[in-house]
């Protein structure tokens, strides 16, 4: 099995910088759909489990980050893809398994591919309005230039990347304030 890795920066939008990405995207980058999902993620101390209904494209999947957000671009994972009946059996394999999650009931997704750069425009209530921008790879050693790929397309959009501290700062914000929604239904 191939290694992935996913090179990935994010950042925060305004409300109108979301609403002018996305027309600009529309007519300038490649459009890839809508890509809304609903997201456990199983948090643990260096690593992020997650199950993702991936409610657009009627499918699942399970996904191992070997790294949380907030250390470095660089995210090698493994997924396993699943079907969409096969979602509430694998959150409760993990709940069973003793790992508590944070919901994401709804996480409203559009992606585009611009410049060599995969583009997820989104919405969601623990980050509001924001973006991913990420290059995948096979080779670690394609890192840096990706890297630099990424920050052009971000300078040229006019968002302001995440540096690792703010991320972390951000996504501990999210652990520690998190309250459940209602059980999301398949």
């Amino acid at each position: 099995m191939e290694k992935s890795y996913e090179i990935e920066f994010r950042a925060l939008l305004s409300e109108e910088k979301y609403k002018s990405l996305l027309v600009f995207l529309k007519a300038q980058a490649e459009d890839l759909g809508s890509d809304d999902k609903c997201v456990w993620f199983f948090v643990m101390p260096e690593k992020l489990l997650k199950v993702t209904h991936n409610i657009s494209k009627r499918s699942g999947k399970v996904t191992l980050k070997l790294t949380r957000i907030g250390q470095g671009s660089s995210f090698e994972e493994i997924e396993y893809p699943i079907s969409e009946n096969d979602i509430e059996t694998a959150v409760k394999l993990f709940k069973e398994l003793g790992h508590e999650y944070l919901l994401e009931p709804t996480i409203l997704r559009h992606n585009y591919l611009y410049k060599g750069v995969e583009l997820a425009v989104k919405f969601s209530k623990s980050w509001g309005y924001h973006m991913e921008l990420e290059v995948l790879t096979t080779r670690k050693e394609d890192q840096f230039e990706a890297e630099q790929l990424i920050r052009s397309v971000a300078d040229e959009l006019g968002v302001k990347i995440m540096t690792d501290a703010e991320l972390t700062d951000f996504t501990n914000n999210i652990e520690e304030n998190y309250v459940h929604p209602t059980e999301a239904t398949i």
